[in-house]
Parts: C-alpha cells; structure tokens; sequence
C-alpha cells in the first residue's frame, strides 16, 4: 500500500504540468483485473495521486476521497491478466516451450538444486521442473515476502538459495511470453494489451477530447507478457509497485510520437525504452507497423488453430 501511494505521488508530481490538480472524472479512468489485492492497489496508488483538497475534504479527519475503479470480469476482456490459458493453441505452445531444446539449456544447470528445494518445499520434482505450474514461484514469492516484512525465514533460504529461485522465476516468467516461438505468443497473449494501448493511443491523438490519463493495475505476469511483447523485456522480474509507461506527444511538426518508460527503481527516474526498430520518440504509424506482427483481429479463432 505505502509502495503505491508513493507511485500516485510520483506521478501527480511527473504530471503536475498536464493534469489538473484535483480529481477530475473526466480526465482519467482507471481499469483492474478482478483480483481483490489489484483493486486494492489501484485505490492506494489513487490515494497518493488525487489527496482531497479545498473542496473536496468531505472529512477534516480522513485524508482520502473515493474514485472509481472500473473492473471487468476476466472472461469478458481478457486483455491484463496474463498468462491466459483458455487458449489451445498458447497451451500447445507452452508444453512445447517445456520441451524445446531453449528451455532445457536454460533449466538444466539447475536440476541439483530443484531436488533440494523438493525436499525443503514438499513440491514434487516434476511440479518444480515445470515452471508453468508456479509452484517455484510460490516458494520464491513467499519466501521473498516474508524477508522484506522481516519474518525469520528457514535456515535453508540461503542467500544464494533466494537468488537461485530468483533466477528461476525469471526463466519461469519467460518461458511463459518468450524463449520459444516469442512472437506467436505475443499474438495470443502481451499482444491484447498491445492493442488495446495502441488503439487508445490512436484515438487519442486523431481527438484529445477531455480524457488524459488511462491506468490499468494489474499483475507482474501483464507486464512480462506486455513488455516480452513489446520485445523490451529486461530479463529480471517486476518489483512490486512496477509501472510501464506510454506517453503521447505531438512535435512541433505535427506529428504524433510514443515515448515509452519503466519505472521499476524509486531511487532514479523511470529508464527510456526504446521499441526495436524504432527512435525514442517513435512516430505512431511506425510504432503500430512495428508491433503489426503480433496485433490478433480475432483471438478465439487463433487460440482454436
């Protein structure tokens, strides 16, 4: 909570110059996955964007005004939370990434240790070897958690333990948007999300209309699935509070530019990304005819092939 009211503060101040100053419906809109802890985050992050003031104190002892989250059930847009796995022609491809001879370079220098963290875990071999199941994820995060809160951890969650697993959650976190057949999972996956950012984009650069600002909380998977997408992906994972920035800009020519940044470090500015093939500021045509190759018209009937 403390981690994402530091993010709405941060971006208040980044955006003091664009948007207003108070809370405004109709410049910004907010969107969740239908999880209780994104939701959740969402209103933290709000609480340090939009602090009441003046006239919107509408009670001295609490600092904190409402405004909406809008979530939609996963089945009915399935464009953040990844990895989506009602999708037959994804689950091909993951069970293929499993066995391909990429993944088994990548997980073989590690098969000593997964026996160890079995036995520590009570996981079964094939569970842990299987890193799209999340059982390793689950010992790493729990394991991760507990030492940032302070909790004594179990004398076999080494330093180097910790890092192992760390180093596995990233290869885990690939296997599922990348290594093996990288675009044609962007299409059934990172890909939706893609599209729906250029499209809102776009539009917002043909009419400015009122809105300013669009949010999405969501989860460390959307964003591997979005940045792997993108091909921008840094091969570590996502810190809590991570934020994946687009921006919109018109030059002085009139053309219309993205600039894209990652914050995922709050003791420095958020780090430039560049998409590959394009300049910083990538014009937008260039920038949807880069990323056409994994933009999917109709998903369900590329999910059946």
């Amino acid at each position: 909570m403390q981690q994402q009211h530091h993010l709405g503060q941060y971006i208040k101040k980044r955006y003091s110059d664009f948007l207003s100053p108070t809370y405004k419906r109709e410049e910004i809109y907010i969107q969740s996955t239908d999880v209780d802890r994104t939701i959740m985050s969402a209103q933290a992050n709000l609480a340090g964007l939009f602090p009441p003031s003046t006239g919107e104190i509408w009670n001295p002892k609490i600092p904190w005004q409402p405004i909406p989250v809008h979530v939609v059930p996963k089945s009915l847009n399935p464009k953040l939370r990844f990895p989506m796995l009602n999708c037959p022609r994804y689950k091909k491809l993951l069970k293929e990434t499993m066995t391909s001879r990429e993944f088994q370079a990548k997980i073989r220098p590690y098969t000593r240790f997964l026996k160890i963290i079995a036995g520590y875990s009570g996981y079964d071999m094939k569970s842990l070897r299987n890193l799209d199941t999340f059982k390793l994820w689950h010992v790493q995060d729990t394991l991760h958690c507990e030492s940032i809160h302070n909790y004594t951890l179990p004398e076999w969650a080494t330093e180097d333990v910790k890092a192992q697993l760390g180093q596995l959650t990233v290869l885990s976190l690939s296997s599922f948007f990348g290594i093996y057949k990288r675009e044609e999972k962007a299409r059934l996956q990172g890909g939706l999300l893609v599209k729906d950012i250029l499209e809102n984009i776009s539009n917002a650069a043909k009419d400015p209309g009122k809105r300013k600002m669009l949010i999405y909380s969501a989860h460390d998977t959307t964003l591997g699935a979005l940045q792997m997408a993108l091909n921008t992906y840094n091969e570590k994972l996502p810190p809590y509070a991570a934020c994946q920035i687009f921006e919109l800009y018109q030059e002085d020519t009139g053309e219309h530019t993205i600039e894209m940044y990652f914050r995922n470090d709050t003791s420095r500015d958020p780090y430039p990304i560049t998409l590959p093939g394009c300049s910083f500021a990538c014009p937008i045509q260039k920038f949807a005819d880069l990323v056409s190759p994994i933009l999917v018209d109709d998903w369900e009937s590329e999910c059946r092939s």
